[in-house]
């Protein structure tokens, strides 16, 4: 019985010296990944997440959710533009701030185009939130108005002329050197 005993406290010993092994092998490697987490660069938005100032847009047409089709040759003096994505969380971030550019932006929702990149369901909060201020296009990725603009990122900011110069653009809302009304 003894030798029982004694085999029982050598394997429970055995089983808690490997536990305090292993433990000490995952807070090793915790602290390696959090190193390498700590060092890694942030992730930043392309340079240029559409086409920059001084270049043209493509030619496009698309039909907003009112039905009405929209192309280059629509925009107006100035036009104010946006590409969103329903997936994407800078998205979410920029909406609010892109929506106070567009209430008060010169010619009204008339003058502001926004897309949204993705299947009508998902991408139908977003359009109707745009709705007010805007004229909407849903459209699949690589669709007409995005591959004009030449997005490669969202959220995507443009400020156009008539003839389809870029004045401005960025992926942020600041990049447009539009004012928010006060």
């Amino acid at each position: 019985m003894t030798a029982l005993l004694t085999a029982a406290v050598l394997l429970v010993g055995a089983l808690c010296v490997l536990n305090l092994v292993l433990t000490v092998g995952v807070i090793r490697r915790l602290r390696e990944h959090t190193e390498l987490i700590q060092n890694m660069p942030r992730m930043q938005p392309p340079e240029q997440i559409m086409l920059p100032a001084g270049e043209t847009v493509g030619p496009f047409t698309a039909v907003t959710e009112d039905g009405t089709e929209v192309s280059r040759d629509d925009l107006a003096e100035e036009t104010l533009v946006a590409v969103f994505s329903p997936t994407c969380s800078a998205c979410a971030e920029q909406l609010p701030l892109f929506l106070d550019r567009a209430r008060s932006f010169p010619g009204g929702r008339a003058n502001v185009l926004a897309v949204v990149v993705g299947g009508r369901e998902e991408a139908a909060a977003q359009a109707e939130q745009l709705a007010p201020v805007a004229r909407v296009a849903i459209e699949d990725h690589g669709g007409p108005v995005a591959k004009a603009l030449d997005v490669r990122g969202f959220p995507a900011f443009a400020r156009l002329t008539a003839d389809g110069r870029v004045l401005a653009s960025g992926y942020r809302t600041d990049d447009l050197g539009v004012p928010v009304a006060a």
